[in-house]
């Protein structure tokens, strides 16, 4: 269900950047999802993180997710396609993977991993070098910063990993998305002024649903449900699969093209993704009963 979401996310990103600003689209993507939490978790979960420190965890990892990398990604795409973009994201486990290796004590990173993220980083190198020759230097710097962005949600999601918290999947998504937005939203009223003033067209408002309701909120919803039941970098094969969907979607509805080098760029970077998880030793279902335990 994530990839299938996530797969398509891309294009109504895409499509709502002709009518919105990007870094208030951002901002009001988020505020409408946190909204959509709260109302399923009022009256069923706990909503107050149980430790002060936890508020430090929540803050850092929610303005590296929901500002950071989703503000980069939201003003990239005004000048790199979907497809693009969903392939430049899919180097959130590369990164993943880098930082596991100094946090996270059973994820060490091993010869076979280390080649796949540098055969990635070659196909990241490809893409931006073709984005600044064919499509300029708005481009070259949107392509750039979307995998900057993509470096800081991977860093987020094993900050998380490493220290679990005590709090209800809604209530942690809902908490990062409170301490992402909120700078986003004051930068965007100064940037971009009044959302009132705003060109709301029909398909930017359902852009925006679409995105916070089911691109956000049941998205990050189930990806925190998954997070204490996989390892980090098999969670984030995630990335390995929704490229390909997205570019077909911008394809088939977004009219999008690639050219052979941004696609051959596109083939290294899956196929490093590929190479990381290849043969990974899935753990026995009494491992996974076990780290539940541990994490309930």
């Amino acid at each position: 269900m994530l990839c299938v979401v996530w797969s398509s996310t891309w294009l109504a990103i895409k499509v709502g950047l002709c009518d919105l600003p990007p870094i208030s689209f951002v901002a009001l993507r988020f505020v409408i999802a946190i909204i959509a939490l709260l109302v399923v978790s009022v009256g069923r979960v706990r909503l107050l993180p149980p430790r002060r420190g936890d508020y430090v965890l929540l803050a850092s990892t929610g303005v590296l997710m929901f500002a950071v990398n989703y503000g980069l990604l939201f003003w990239g795409e005004l000048y790199v396609s979907s497809g693009l973009a969903a392939v430049l994201q899919a180097t959130i486990p590369i990164f993943g993977m880098f930082f596991a290796h100094f946090i996270l004590p059973d994820e060490p990173l091993r010869v076979q991993r280390l080649a796949g993220g540098l055969l990635a980083v070659a196909g990241v190198a490809i893409i931006c070098a073709r984005l600044l020759n064919f499509n300029g230097l708005m481009a070259f710097w949107g392509g750039l910063g979307i995998a900057l962005g993509a470096a800081g949600a991977a860093f987020s999601n094993v900050q998380l990993k490493a220290r679990a918290l005590e709090l209800a999947p809604t209530m942690i998504a809902a908490w990062q998305m409170i301490f992402g937005c909120l700078p986003m939203l004051l930068l965007g009223f100064v940037v971009d002024g009044n959302p009132i003033h705003f060109h709301w067209s029909t398909m930017s408002i359902l852009c925006l649903l679409y995105l916070a309701l089911i691109g956000s909120a049941l998205a990050f919803l189930l990806l925190y449900w998954l997070m204490p039941r996989m390892t980090v970098t098999n969670l984030q094969t995630i990335s390995l699969i929704t490229p390909p969907g997205a570019v077909m979607l911008g394809w088939l509805l977004g009219g999008e093209t690639f050219s052979l080098w941004s696609l051959l760029g596109a083939c290294f970077v899956l196929a490093g993704v590929w190479m990381i998880f290849r043969k990974i030793k899935e753990r026995r279902p009494e491992e996974l009963v076990a780290e539940i335990a541990d994490h309930g």
